[in-house]
This record gives structure tokens, C-alpha cells and sequence, in this order.
């Protein structure tokens, strides 16, 4: 338990770390990797040109100081990043690393300004949370290994099955080689993929949806082509271009908390946008096949009909609901003829029309359009604590602005 002169220590720290945080987090990833290359197997090298994983621990550690004194604040988000530390593999050996670098990057870049008093009261700020995080991995690890079907860290896969779905986002179809049963998981949860790419240093791990509900004898994941901007996604290009059937990949079990509370009646509303489908499609099978009688709302957005995914199996599970409808946005349309609910960037005036006053509305996709619907959402009068949300990359709070 910290005391209150080192918690005050801490707090004193807010501002400089509001101000400088990525400073700090960028020089520690950078220090670390340089020190511990091994490392460089675990952390997305994608998410960290684009500076995602660096600003994503500042958030972290920013928060850490804002609430040292009432770390259940953060519980919430410490969960979510526990789910994929577990996801991904992080053991408690790697904690002492990590403190070392992070403790070193402190001192490195706020030179005298880091005195001594402050990086003792972070030494043991840091080994505080550590233990929290080693706490909730070490649960998190049991119950993945001890479940019908489960494993602790990686398993290896095949291929069996590889499906385009739109122009942008193919399914890969995934069973154990041992010939074992996959285990169940929630709709909504997502698995980690690991992989080592021809002619590349070190191994690549990406956490994906599972794009099916729990009723399979295998997972299926629907990858989207990252193409389009620099730096390439290495891992879904591969995935595009090379992988084929038959072909072996690593898989950690099904983590995740963006999950559908099955046990809630009030209507559900499902909104994405691209391949934000993916975890859509879990939960709106898994509606589908228990039958449920909640009003349920499928909206998706695309870019085109081109882009877009899970038409016909999307069509399908709305038919089985007795309460189903869904709605399709296209920012632009390839052919005129072609029919959609929403033509352009989905708006306040459409989410009012389409989305019932008490429902609870799960939303994925990339983070504008994230922020846009849950605005929109907001404004519309749904309550915050029925608006989940979920997007790809390393976790960290959306800033969403009232209206």
C-alpha cells in the first residue's frame, strides 16, 4: 500500500505527464526494444510507427497518477488491457522489464525534474499496478487453459477454409491440427494470431474478431486488407496474398470484454462501419440462433457495395428474428440502381429514425466513425452506459464531445 506522501508524489507528477507523457512512453519503447529485442515478437510494429501503442501507455500511465489513490477508477480499462496482455501472451517476468525501461525513459527525457523522491514513489507506484495486471493475467490464463477445448499461451491452427467476403475483407476458417474441439467463447471476443511472415526478423502477433457465434467446430476470422496507407499492414496483406488452405498459423484462446450481455432484454442495435462487422456478426448469430425476442437493429456502413461484407449472411439471421431489422449505409455507390437505407456518412437524423430510445447499442469501426455515432447516439438521448464500443489497435478511451 502506498503512503500518502509517495501518493502525493505522484499526483504531483499529473501535469508534467499530461504535457510530456508520449515524450516519455515513445524514448521507453524505443530504450526497451533496443534493450530486449526479443520483445519486438510481442508488440505490434505497425501500431507502433503510427505512434498508437506510445500515446496509448501515456493515456495509461497518466491515468495511473490521476488515480493512484483510487485505482478502481481504472479497473475497467486495466481489465480490457489485461484480456490482451493474456491474449498476447505477457508473463510476469516481463513486468520487471517494463518498469525498468518506463522508470528509465522518466529520468532519460525529464533529466532533473525526475528527482529522486519521484522515481522512488513511481518505482513502487509501478509495482503496485504490476501486480495488479500480473493478478488479473494470472485468472485470465487459468480460465483459458482449464475451460473444454482451452490452452494457456498458443496453439497451432490450420487453415482450412479462406473466403472473400467483399472486396476488401477475406475469411479465414481455423481448426486445431491437433484435431481437438475449439473452446466456446462470447460473442464478441476476439482471438490473437500469431505468424511468421517469409523473410521477416521476428515473429507477428494481430488480434482479430471471431466473425461466427460459439456454435462451430471452428473459428472463423475476416480480415480486412490494410493496403491502402503507410505503413502496409504486413500481417493482413500476407494473410491476403500468400496464406493459403492447409497452412498452420499459432492462435491464443478467445479473450475480450466487448462482449453481448445476453442476459439484458432491452433492444439491442448493432452499428459498424467496414470491417467493424466482424464482431457484429458473432452477436447477431448468436441472436439469431437462440431464438431471442429483442428488437434488434443491423446497421452497417461501407464504403460501397463493393466493400461490403456478410450481405446474404447478414439477410439471413435478420430473417430468423422475429424483432430484426437492418439497415445498410454507403458513404458512395459503385452502380446508381444499387438500393441502400443511407446514402453518405451516417448521421443524427438516420441513427433517430433507426435506433429505438431504450436500446443497447454495441458499435465498432475505425475511430472517426466511433466517435461520430456514439456523438450522434448521445445527442439521440441513449444513456452512456448502454453505448459499448470496441476498435482495433492498442486500448485506450475515445474523447467523444457532447453535442
Amino acid at each position: 500500500m502506498l503512503s500518502k506522501e509517495k501518493i502525493d508524489v505522484i499526483k504531483s507528477t499529473v501535469p508534467i505527464l499530461e504535457q510530456r507523457g508520449t515524450e516519455i512512453t515513445t524514448h521507453f519503447y524505443k530504450r526497451m526494444f533496443d534493450n530486449h529485442p526479443e520483445l519486438l515478437n510481442i508488440f505490434n510494429h505497425t501500431n507502433q510507427k503510427r505512434g498508437r501503442q506510445q500515446t496509448a501507455l501515456a493515456n495509461a500511465v497518466y491515468a495511473a497518477a490521476k488515480y493512484i489513490d483510487q485505482l478502481e477508477v481504472i479497473l475497467p480499462t486495466a481489465k480490457l488491457i489485461a484480456q490482451k496482455h493474456r491474449s498476447l501472451g505477457i508473463k510476469p517476468e516481463h513486468y520487471p522489464i517494463v518498469g525498468e525501461n518506463l522508470l528509465a525513459a522518466i529520468k532519460e527525457v525529464l533529466g532533473e525534474a525526475a528527482t529522486d523522491e519521484i522515481l522512488s514513489a513511481w518505482k513502487e507506484a509501478y509495482q503496485e499496478i504490476a501486480n495488479v495486471f500480473i493478478s488479473l493475467e494470472r485468472e485470465l490464463y487459468k480460465e483459458a487453459s482449464s475451460q473444454k477445448g482451452g490452452w494457456e499461451d498458443f496453439k497451432e491452427f490450420e487453415i482450412i477454409k479462406k473466403v472473400p467476403e467483399s472486396s476488401l475483407i477475406t475469411s479465414f476458417y481455423l481448426k486445431p491440427k491437433d484435431g481437438s474441439p475449439v473452446p466456446s467463447y462470447l460473442p464478441g471476443q476476439y482471438i490473437t494470431i500469431r505468424l511468421r511472415i517469409p523473410g521477416e526478423k521476428y515473429l507477428f502477433n494481430r488480434q482479430y474478431s471471431l466473425s461466427c457465434g460459439p456454435f462451430h467446430d471452428y473459428f472463423r476470422i475476416s480480415v480486412k486488407k490494410e493496403a491502402d496507407h503507410e505503413p502496409y499492414g504486413k500481417v493482413s496483406v500476407y494473410l491476403h496474398e500468400q496464406a493459403k488452405e492447409g497452412d498452420v498459423i499459432e492462435v491464443s484462446a478467445p479473450a475480450g470484454e466487448f462482449v453481448l450481455n445476453k442476459e439484458e432484454t432491452n433492444p439491442v442495435a448493432m452499428i459498424s462501419g467496414g470491417v467493424g462487422i466482424t464482431p457484429m456478426m458473432s452477436m447477431l448469430e448468436t441472436l439469431a440462433r437462440e431464438n431471442s425476442k429483442r428488437e434488434v437493429t443491423f446497421i452497417h456502413a461501407a464504403r460501397n457495395e463493393k466493400a461490403r461484407a456478410f450481405s446474404d449472411e447478414v439477410d439471413r439471421y435478420i430473417s430468423q428474428l422475429k424483432n430484426g431489422k437492418s439497415y445498410i449505409a454507403y458513404s458512395s455507390k459503385e452502380n446508381e440502381s444499387t438500393i441502400c437505407d443511407h446514402l453518405g456518412h451516417i448521421d443524427k437524423e438516420f441513427l433517430q429514425r433507426a435506433v429505438p430510445k431504450n436500446s443497447v447499442c454495441y458499435v465498432c469501426g475505425p475511430v472517426p466513425f466511433m466517435k461520430a455515432v456514439i456523438q450522434y447516439l448521445t445527442a439521440i438521448g441513449i444513456p452512456s452506459k448502454n453505448i459499448r464500443y470496441e476498435f482495433f489497435g492498442p486500448a485506450m478511451q475515445l474523447e467523444v464531445k457532447a453535442m
